[in-house]
């Protein structure tokens, strides 16, 4: 891939109570999920959340060079109260993880995809609630990756 800048990116999908991660090779090739955070819905005035601080110690241990965030874009293409709550999660964590850049993307339908790909695969109930925000952060970061490769 011409003009991709090698490197490795985190993946994240920001719900209400968990963000999901996911990670890729350097080559931008695959996406993998990573961890699940619990969100720090109180954190301590002018603090930064726990997830957060947690998501900016990931991507120093794994030298990302990009955090693609998804955004909840509505079927319509606006943006409703969802990405206005991930854009403001987007504008606390890029100074946490400066200088590396945060960049959103329309992740229309990611949790929808991610939920039904897990169960196609019989992974359902508690099991599904565990791990279905690590997969919605892989679609958002394996479609991200694909649009860079188509663009070259």
């Amino acid at each position: 891939m011409s003009g991709f800048v090698r490197g490795v990116r985190l993946g994240v999908d920001v719900g209400k109570v968990r963000v999901g991660v996911a990670i890729c090779d350097p080559d931008g090739i695959l996406a993998s999920p990573l961890v699940t955070l619990r969100r720090d819905l109180e954190p301590e005035p002018d603090a930064v959340p726990t997830d957060v601080a947690e998501l900016a110690g990931l991507v120093r241990e794994h030298d990302a060079i990009e955090v693609i965030v998804g955004l909840p874009v509505n079927l319509a293409g606006t943006h409703g109260p969802a990405a206005q709550h991930v854009s403001a999660y987007a504008q606390v964590l890029a100074p946490a993880i400066a200088p590396v850049p945060v960049s959103l993307t329309d992740e229309r339908m990611s949790t929808v995809v991610a939920t039904r790909r897990l169960s196609e695969r019989g992974v359902r109930g508690k099991r599904q609630r565990a791990v279905v925000d690590q997969a919605a952060a892989v679609e958002i970061l394996q479609s991200w990756l694909d649009a860079q490769r188509r663009r070259m």
